[in-house]
């Protein structure tokens, strides 16, 4: 098994032809981004990705008021990106006052047009969506055996407002369905660690990797030949900044590359 380094545009106000080449050099082997409107600037961005061998990752998020609003846009995005080839797609799936029986319906309906179309998604567990929280996941895990994962606990560890240690056999679950991670640390007041380098964060940015590396035996042990991984760190307001300041307390550039290296760096002594 390998480890892929993806490297996602938010944040990113270079551009693309001066940031590309960037990427690249770092070791990147592909982009994860939402596809942006127009048809030049999507033109554009398919012939970059071409010139540097970048593979794709595509980013959608589903809308609307009613469950049937979000499957529509779902599908359409879904079918929006194909042109593209993405290895695999992430998406923000539903909203998280659904009920149950709302969100059963939403993943009963996506669940079929993944089969039709044939391509990997992967919901991620994001504040504000369906999985939202490790009990809800859990619950649909168990309920749909088809449900991929985009595991980003940074969010969970905001919204129980601690390192969840405590449940690992939920994190154990996720682990066995997790197509892909975003790399980021959140804290128990937040998504984000103002730098994950600082030692004040040591215990955040360990418990993340503990979960990380469930992900990663469970992956081994389903004959997984690429594991996919993006440092999703965010810019402000996720990044903190100085009070009274729209400064930054860190750079995003160097934290994304930071730590992308140091969990190349944990996978190869690993795996």
């Amino acid at each position: 098994m390998k480890l892929s380094l993806y490297r996602h545009l938010w944040g990113v106000e270079e551009p693309w032809e001066t940031v590309f080449p960037k990427i690249e050099e770092f070791g990147y082997v592909g982009i994860e981004t939402h596809l942006l409107p127009g048809q030049d600037r999507r033109q554009q961005f398919g012939e970059l990705i071409s010139r540097h061998h970048f593979r794709y990752i595509a980013m959608i998020f589903t809308e609307g008021e009613t469950v049937d609003e979000h499957v529509a846009s779902f599908e359409k995005q879904v079918i929006e990106t194909i042109d593209f080839e993405p290895v695999v797609i992430n998406c923000h799936s539903g909203i998280d006052a659904w009920s149950e029986k709302e969100s059963s319906q939403f993943f009963e309906e996506v669940l079929e047009i993944e089969r039709k179309h044939q391509i990997p998604i992967a919901h991620e567990t994001h504040r504000g969506r369906i999985l939202y929280n490790p009990w809800t996941t859990h619950r649909l895990l168990n309920q749909f055996s088809e449900l991929k994962l985009c595991s980003d606990f940074s969010h969970w560890v905001c919204v129980c407002e601690r390192l969840m240690d405590d449940q690992s056999d939920i994190i154990e679950k996720c682990a066995e369905r997790t197509i892909h991670i975003h790399a980021r640390v959140g804290y128990g007041e937040g998504p984000q660690v103002p730098d994950p380098r600082a030692p004040e964060y040591k215990a955040e940015l360990e418990a993340h990797e503990r979960w990380w590396d469930m992900i990663w035996a469970a992956q081994k042990k389903r004959g997984i030949q690429e594991s996919k991984l993006t440092p999703e760190f965010g810019p402000p307001p996720y990044l903190h900044t100085l009070p009274y300041s729209p400064d930054p307390v860190a750079n995003l550039w160097d934290i994304c590359n930071w730590q992308a290296q140091r969990q190349a760096e944990r996978f190869s002594s690993q795996y």
